[in-house]
């Protein structure tokens, strides 16, 4: 046997003991998101996708226009230490939608693969939340869910956080409606992360680096925090300079996680701006 096919035989071995381990012991983490969810008035539903079971949160009524924003989650908790995976990825807590209760646009929060208690389903294993995170069947469930879940709309943007922000350039590549992508702290070169922080390569991963840039009718917005030591800025500036409709942002005093509330009322004016311009151009186009 090759080291190469021991390598894979081990890796395979330990995804399967995590598995079995999370059957037995699942940490109800997703429970502290569902109440936020509440007190923020979102509902939780679950749509299943060709492969995977997700789980939404939507306000309970939706607002007026024909765009919706879509907000995607980070990574969570993916390894309880540098050796061991968590048996369950769910984030502590929501960035994402902490920040889509600020939002008064028309708005779905979009649950990853095997997140917010989805970790017993037949598809989940820890492939999926650790070394496949971004991988092509990961990537496709989303798109086909986001797509089920925005039929009634025009135009879709999606924003995301770590990791989220991988996700949503990887499905901006996917799906037709995608207007603008807004990336927070966004994990966007995997491979130089993975360099950076001396972790083993996502080998099951796509890298949003490695793409063609996205479509000129495509906007985007990259924001990166001056003192954020998991993804630190300088690993999402050279991919942004190849991207020609990109704009980076750097906020001095933001780490990964603090504090993009204070910059959101921003990021929406952004948004509508977008949106506006986007109408404008559709309205001369129909006369």
């Amino acid at each position: 046997m090759t080291g190469q096919t021991l390598s894979k035989v081990c890796r395979v071995l330990v995804l399967m003991l995590i598995t079995v381990t999370s059957a037995a012991c699942v940490a109800p983490a997703y429970k502290k998101i569902d109440e936020s969810a509440d007190k923020y008035g979102f509902a939780r539903s679950t749509l299943q996708s060709d492969t995977f079971r997700h789980v939404i949160y939507a306000p309970e009524r939706n607002a007026v226009g024909n765009t919706v924003h879509v907000y995607i989650e980070g990574d969570g908790v993916a390894w309880q230490w540098r050796y061991f995976i968590k048996s369950d990825p769910t984030p502590r807590a929501a960035l994402m939608l902490n920040l889509m209760r600020l939002d008064k646009a028309n708005t779905l929060y979009i649950g990853r693969p095997c997140y917010f208690g989805m970790v017993l389903d037949e598809e989940c294993n820890a492939d999926y939340w650790t070394f496949s995170r971004f991988s092509e069947k990961v990537v496709n469930s989303m798109v086909d869910v986001i797509a089920q879940r925005t039929a009634r709309y025009k135009n879709v943007v999606l924003l995301g956080h770590s990791g989220g922000g991988a996700l949503a350039l990887l499905v901006a590549e996917k799906l037709p409606k995608v207007t603008a992508v807004v990336t927070v702290a966004g994990n966007i070169d995997t491979d130089a992360w993975t360099a950076h922080h001396k972790y083993t390569r996502l080998y099951g991963s796509i890298n949003p680096a490695l793409q063609a840039p996205l479509p000129l009718t495509i906007k985007q917005l990259h924001l990166v925090g001056g003192k954020d030591e998991v993804i630190p800025p300088r690993l999402t500036k050279s991919w942004v300079l190849n991207q020609p409709t990109a704009i980076l942002r750097e906020v001095p005093i933001n780490t990964h996680l603090c504090c993009w509330e204070n910059q959101w009322p921003e990021v929406l004016n952004w948004l509508a701006r977008i949106e506006h311009e986007t109408s404008a151009v559709s309205a001369r186009l129909l006369h």
